[in-house]
């Protein structure tokens, strides 16, 4: 019976039924492959960018194939509608299937992908420049679409463009300062004198930190006001702006303190410069810090004697941190030698597998082993969770860094993200320089000069150990009033970052210092 009602059936029926049985055993196909054997195999992998491609794609291919399909099938049926305007409303809908799922793919992998990415690079313009993509992208994908639609059609567009182009001149013109601010905030991007987080001071002299820059404003969080003060990019740019976190995040403090001159000069230089040291927050050389730092700040309050027992651990835990970085660096300039040993004459097998040895080591006490993907057979790095390797020394550093009574919420969250970043930062640098030394066919001459840009990154960017952080007492004047003689003094020290405490952490730290001082010389002052 079925051949015969199959036989009585037009060709074109027939064709109609014969397509549409392929496109069902096609479409369960794909749908078996992608989801019942891609999907399983990518949740298996160490990162889920795979996973979520194939969920993003996966419907918008089913049903671009599907509509495909349907076009060629149905196109033997121009009997009963006319042929072009079923493959163009097909080939719409295709492209609205298309728009929407590049959209998709944007926000939910590249995006999500390239902001991750971007927390982990010293790149200061990319953490601005993707939510400017990530807004503009997406508009210009419907756009071209709903061009693309409108031709399919058969729409004549050259008086759309004729219109189009004289109201963008008009616009233009009447949303000029708004071009302005948006243009400027480009220029910022490009030339990027600060990024997030960066504390500046403003012309008119107060000081925030740098939230956000948007297409149009800048976010600036003011210290002193405790709000959000949003300035237009283009007045921002004309601005002469101070960037209080470059080169460092270290920020330099000098206050002036008067003393009745009741005490030998040298012996309040001492004691002033004595003070200064203990308070663990100011920067100086670690071991004169820790023997004074038992002798000062007794006789506070409880927060400040908690502040100075997690302050002696804290810096413990950073001489710890420093003695390694010191390790590192000299195995770093070891290895140089050696390779502008072995550079002279060219690399032999022998002395790379000699090179790698040594690199090895270098990586063990920075406190990665080297292990091979059983998935992708390539090397990577992983982790040792070595206590004595420098990366588990700077979190142990950080962790008592976050026991501080004085810091406040935002920065036990500030804290761990910036060292965290820049051991990120250390694994991507070290590997770099892996891949180039197992196969230094092309750059064999050059290996010495990129162990010694990453011995300077560790010293310049990843943590300074410098001379000049000292504090320095100076004595300024000899001052008379009332009967009284004063030494004037001026204080300099370094703060160890500036962001803390809503900015106010040199301020409590100065205040602690002046009030020490004070409690120590106040018993013996006397009018002259």
């Amino acid at each position: 019976m079925f051949p015969e009602f199959w036989f009585n059936l037009s060709p074109q029926i027939q064709s109609v039924i014969v397509h549409l049985g392929f496109l069902s055993v096609g479409f369960v196909i794909i749908y078996l492959i992608l989801f019942f054997i891609l999907r399983p195999l990518f949740r298996q992998l160490e990162k889920d960018i795979a996973l979520v491609t194939l969920n993003v794609s996966g419907y918008p291919l089913l049903s671009v194939f599907t509509i495909l399909n349907l076009k060629f099938t149905f196109r033997d049926l121009h009997f009963i509608i006319d042929r072009n305007i079923l493959e163009n409303i097909f080939t719409v809908i295709i492209i609205i299937i298309i728009s929407f799922w590049l959209v998709a793919l944007l926000k939910q992998v590249i995006i999500y992908y390239l902001k991750q990415y971007t927390q982990q690079t010293e790149v200061m313009w990319d953490d601005v420049l993707l939510p400017l993509v990530e807004a503009v992208i997406p508009v210009i994908i419907f756009l071209f679409g709903g061009v693309f639609s409108l031709k399919t059609f058969g729409v004549d567009l050259t008086g759309i463009w004729v219109t189009l182009g004289g109201a963008t001149f008009i616009i233009g013109f009447a949303l000029k300062d708004i071009l302005a601010n948006f243009f400027s905030g480009i220029v910022l991007l490009i030339d990027t004198p600060f990024q997030f987080g960066d504390v500046l001071r403003l012309e008119d002299g107060s000081i925030g930190m740098l939230c956000r820059i948007g297409v149009r404003v800048t976010q600036i969080y003011l210290f002193d006001n405790h709000c959000d003060v949003y300035i237009p990019n283009s007045v921002l740019q004309n601005q002469n702006i101070t960037n209080l976190s470059r080169p460092t995040s270290y920020f330099y403090y000098s206050r002036t303190l008067e003393i009745p001159a009741n005490y030998e000069l040298e012996y309040l230089q001492k004691t002033i410069t004595e003070v200064v040291l203990a308070h663990p927050d100011t920067l100086a050389n670690i071991e004169q810090k820790l023997s004074l730092i038992d002798r000062y700040y007794l006789e506070n309050e409880s927060s400040v004697q908690l502040q100075q027992e997690i302050g002696k651990l804290r810096l413990l835990a950073e001489q710890q941190v420093n003695d390694k970085l010191e390790e590192i660096e000299y195995s770093l300039e070891a290895l140089v030698v050696t390779l502008q040993f072995a550079e002279k004459g060219g690399l032999t097998s022998e002395e790379i597998a000699n090179i790698i040895q040594e690199y090895q080591q270098v990586l063990e006490l920075i406190g990665f082993n080297i292990e091979e993907n059983q998935d992708t057979f390539l090397q990577e790095f992983i982790e040792s969770q070595d206590s004595e390797a420098l990366i588990e020394l700077v979190r142990k550093w950080y962790r008592l860094w976050l026991k501080d009574p004085n810091l406040q919420e935002e920065d036990l969250y500030l804290i761990p993200q910036e060292w965290d970043r820049k051991i990120n930062l250390i694994k991507k640098r070290t590997y770099r320089l892996y891949q180039k030394i197992i196969n230094p066919q092309l750059e064999e001459t050059r290996l010495d000069d990129y162990v010694l840009e990453l011995s300077d990154w560790f010293k310049s960017r990843f943590k300074e150990r410098k001379k000049w952080q000292d504090p320095q007492i100076w004595v300024t004047a000899l001052n008379h009033d009332e009967g009284f003689l004063y030494y004037q003094f001026q204080i300099n020290f370094f703060v160890d970052d500036i962001k803390l405490e809503y900015g106010k952490r040199g301020d409590r730290i100065s205040s602690q210092i002046y009030q020490e001082v004070l409690r120590i010389v106040q018993p013996n002052m006397k009018p002259v």
